[in-house]
């Protein structure tokens, strides 16, 4: 984000950094309430001194997250960016929110923090499945689009096109991503980003229908290597890559199958990146025709695993206070590690992660 050191208001130049920062920009994952887990993440970051956010690109949650980050940042600079995280989550909690059941705790029913046994969210999902959501929500009602409006100045951030954010939505009807850049970010664009197609209409914008930018691009990466000044790009991870076990049961297969669909176009991208990097650091490709690029990952993969994915519509403050710990150790973790290599290495193995 703009000025948390030295800003220069009469150039697009980035700011100078203090002695000792790092300079990054994030990639931000959506996946519904664990968005939360981001949430923790980006608070660890800023609290960061010598942290720079340059750039963020989101999707669906990842991109809430974005966009009230920013809001906060230009309103009270690094505590108004984390006071604006935790206002908005805690009004997510405040929504009206699926209960749990009164089995919740017993083996097998509801365990932890996994729900996807719980008979009130299967409810939920087997409504979605027979209901479109034209039949379940006639009336269009969207709490947590009034949240948006009411929290975030879309008008200041508009005005504020330094402020490097990139929304992602997916068009239904010719099957392409679009990218959001801050000037054109509304609650609607965010909407768009974050439209599950079972439980939302699809958003209109400019005459064009979309649904979650998730299925196109989860976050898309181009933008933060070409339109943002850092070299370096952390991407927060929340939806699974890996998982050691083939899944058997129904529950379990459709749970894997959301977290291959939402990380196919990370991966997509990621591996022709990482084919590029490749052939420029053997000398195959001219070092001059392409930006050098280090990418780093935030993630807790195996917990995240654990909690299956309905859990990604459990909103009760209890879950998304867990998941903002979980964020907040897993990135103290990451920075005490790699700290030093920002700016340097990247941390993770993007040919093997992503090829």
């Amino acid at each position: 984000m703009p000025d948390t050191s030295q800003p220069d208001s009469s150039t697009n130049a980035p700011p100078r950094l203090k002695p000792g920062a790092k300079r990054i920009s994030l990639a931000l994952q959506g996946g519904g309430s664990h968005g939360a887990f981001t949430w923790g993440v980006m608070h660890r970051l800023m609290s960061e001194p010598l942290i720079y956010i340059d750039g963020i690109s989101g999707t669906s949650a990842g991109a809430m997250n974005a966009v009230v980050f920013a809001d906060g940042f230009l309103k009270g600079r690094r505590q108004g960016a984390i006071d604006g995280l935790e206002q908005f989550w805690g009004s997510v909690a405040d929504l009206a929110g699926m209960p749990r059941s009164i089995m919740r705790g017993i083996p097998g029913i509801s365990d932890g923090w996994a729900v996807d046994n719980d008979p009130a969210f299967m409810m939920l999902d087997i409504m979605t499945r027979i209901w479109s959501p034209a039949q379940l929500n006639p009336m269009k009602v969207n709490p947590l689009r009034d949240l948006l409006e009411k929290q975030v100045d879309f008008g200041g951030l508009q005005a504020r096109p330094d402020v490097k954010l990139f929304v992602t939505a997916s068009n239904v009807r010719t099957c392409k991503s679009r990218l959001f850049r801050t000037p054109e970010l509304t609650a609607d664009t965010l909407m768009a980003s974050a439209c599950l197609p079972f439980l939302f209409e699809a958003v209109e914008i400019d005459g064009e229908f979309y649904w979650d930018g998730g299925y196109l691009g989860n976050p898309a990466i181009y933008p933060l290597i070409h339109e943002c000044s850092s070299s370096d790009v952390v991407i927060v991870q929340i939806n699974p890559l890996t998982r050691n076990e083939v899944p058997t049961t129904s529950r379990d297969i459709l749970n894997r199958i959301n977290e291959m669909t939402f990380n196919a176009s990370l991966v997509r991208e990621m591996a022709g990146i990482a084919t590029i990097t490749n052939l420029v650091e053997t000398g195959k490709l001219n070092a001059d025709r392409y930006t050098a690029v280090r990418f780093h990952q935030i993630s807790a993969e195996t917990e995240l695993a654990k909690m299956g994915a309905l859990s990604k519509v459990n909103t009760e403050r209890s879950f998304l206070q867990h998941l903002h710990g979980l964020g907040y150790e897993t990135a103290d973790r990451w920075l005490r590690d790699n700290f030093q290599r920002i700016g340097w290495e990247s941390t993770v193995d993007v040919l093997e992660k992503y090829l």
